[in-house]
Formats: structure tokens, sequence, C-alpha cells
């Protein structure tokens, strides 16, 4: 090859590889963003408001926060793909943190849909299990468990040598990838999908009691009650089935790609980047949709707004501002009421 062939070919490689950093950059940047943000917003509102210092609460604060950290590191995900010149340390680390976030998140949304489970389907037993007795040791195994499992390529589960430069090849054996994938991820999702649609199963046969007793009141016949009743039911199965579309499939889409790519399966680099970028920021979401579906999440932005609005549109001196501070108090007190009946 003559040396201009050469020098066109490095061209076209450096090109190539700064059109793939704007992929990246394009993708994973707004995604990371979105994450980092909303996370935040979701824990201001559950810190500062005192009603929600509770087990569940707990949990799902566990839960942000590692969803926080996969946000942060979430651009560094699909640049694993590429090698780098890094040393010993330096590259396990490159590998190893986000693995061990994107693990965490895995481990502590499976955590809170168990919590979740245990406490629907065993209500007057769930203060006897160890999850709501010990929370500090389920928050700590949560983030343990997955620590120990990504450092085990550190601990020489690793196909590391010197002459050879920084990429996950080397960091993560096949072997390893195998039991990550279809022993720990793949396992996880579908716990946790299973789960959902035993929360929904029970969901539904309450629905049809309360339906029952309610008709034997009503003399059989069907009020706007049991319409929004099933309103709301029809939206839970919309909004999980959804969830599973657009945030599950697209990663287990980029983890069947990367398996693929295991066993030496031609794919384009693009399609890879871009289910990588798509499929792990995607998952990620799922607590932000959980957080934000919430009302009591972010009741204190809300109250925060409300507070705002009537400073900024209550003149000054106003005589009827006495009875409006004295009415939304007892709106207050007749929401308050509501929620504990």
């Amino acid at each position: 090859m003559s040396l201009r062939g050469m020098e066109s070919d490095v061209s076209q490689n450096s090109s190539d590889h700064r059109n793939q950093e704007r992929l990246i950059i394009l993708l994973s940047n707004p995604l990371s963003a979105f994450i980092i943000l909303s996370n935040l917003f979701i824990i201001i509102g559950i810190v500062f408001n005192k009603k929600l210092h509770n087990t569940a609460n707990y949990f799902f604060l566990s839960l942000l926060f590692a969803d926080f950290f996969t946000g942060v590191l979430l651009p560094c995900i699909p640049r694993m793909k590429f090698s780098k010149d890094l040393g010993y340390y330096g590259c396990f680390f490159a590998f190893i943190s986000p693995n061990f976030f994107f693990l965490s998140f895995l481990a502590n949304l499976l955590m809170v849909h168990y919590e979740k489970y245990l406490c629907i389907i065993y209500p007057l037993h769930y203060r006897e299990i160890w999850v709501h007795r010990f929370v500090p040791l389920s928050i700590f195994l949560v983030w343990t468990l997955p620590l120990v499992f990504s450092c085990l390529p550190l601990l020489g589960w690793n196909n590391w040598k010197n002459n050879y430069t920084c990429s996950y090849k080397q960091v993560f054996p096949n072997a390893y990838i195998y039991l990550e994938t279809y022993g720990v991820v793949i396992p996880s999702i579908l716990a946790m999908s299973f789960i959902t649609i035993k929360l929904l199963s029970v969901a539904r046969k309450q629905l049809k009691e309360i339906k029952k007793l309610h008709r034997s009141v009503q003399r059989e016949v069907v009020t706007e009650i049991e319409r929004q009743m099933d309103l709301r039911y029809a939206k839970c199965i919309a909004v999980f089935s959804l969830t599973f579309l657009i945030c599950w499939v697209p990663y287990i889409a980029f983890l069947q790609v990367s398996v693929l790519l295991i066993e030496k399966y031609e794919i384009s680099l693009w399609i890879v980047l871009t289910l990588t970028c798509v499929g792990s920021g995607s998952a990620a979401v799922i607590p932000v949709i959980l957080g934000l579906s919430h009302r009591q999440y972010t009741e204190l932005w809300r109250n925060l707004c409300k507070k705002y609005c009537k400073s900024r549109c209550t003149p000054k001196g106003n005589p009827t501002s006495h009875h409006h501070d004295i009415k939304s108090k007892d709106e207050t007190l007749e929401d308050e009421l509501t929620a504990v009946k």
C-alpha cells in the first residue's frame, strides 16, 4: 500500500471517529441531562417533604440516587466500544464504574418492585418481613452486590495483557458478559415484569369485588365511580405496556446486539452505538416516569408554585387576602383528612 493510501485511511478513520462522537453527544447528552435534572427534582421533592419519610420512599430514594449516577455516566456507556490509552487501574475504573452504577440501578429498581409486591400481597404481615424491619441492610445489599459483581474483572476475571490497548474485550471476558446478560440483567427485567403483572391482577380482583359490593347497594346500576375505576385500571395497563415497549425493549435489543458482537456477527458500529445510547438511556428513564407519576413526590414543587403565583397575583393591602388564607388552610386540612381516609 502506498503512503498516500495509508494517509487517506487514517484520515477516513479519524473522520468516522469524529462522526461517531457527534452521534454519541447528540443521543446521550440530552438523555443524560434529562435524567440528572429529573432525579434531582424528585429527590428534593421527597427529602424536604416529611410526610414521605417512610420505608417505601427510602427505597425509592436509593433508586433515584442510583439512577442519578447512571445518568451522569450515561455518555460513557457507548464510549466503552472504543479503545482507550489508559493504564491498568485507569482502564478498569473507566469500564467498571458505568457497569457498577447500571447494575446498582437495576438492583434498586428490583427492590422497589419487590417491596411494593410485599406491601400489597402481605399487608398484615408486611411490618414483620425483613425488608421492612432492616431497611439499611436491604439498601446496603442492593449497592454492595452489584459492586462485588462488577469488580470481578478487577479481582482477576479478565483478559488483560500488557501489550494490548485498553478495551472492553480486555476487561470483560465473554463468559462474564454472558453471565451478566442472561444470569443477572434479563432475569431482573423478567422478575420486575412478573411482579407488575401480578399486582395488576390483584388490583383487577379487588376492583371486581368493589364493583360487586357497589352494585349490590346501587341495584346493579353502573355509576360514574365505576367508570372512573375502570378508566384508572386501563391507564395502569397502558402505562405498563408503554413503559415496557419504550424503555425495556430497546435495552433488551442492545443486550442482544452486544451478544451477537461477541459471536463475531458483522454489525455496523453506527447501529451498535445508536442502540447503546437509546437502550441504556431509555431504561434509565423508568424511575423518572415512576417518580413524576406520583403526585406526592411533586407536591412540594406544586405548593411552591402556588405560593409564588399567589404572591405575584395578590395585590398588596387587599382586604380579602386574610379570607383567602383562611380558605386555603381549610382546603389543606380537608385534603389531609381525605388522604387519611
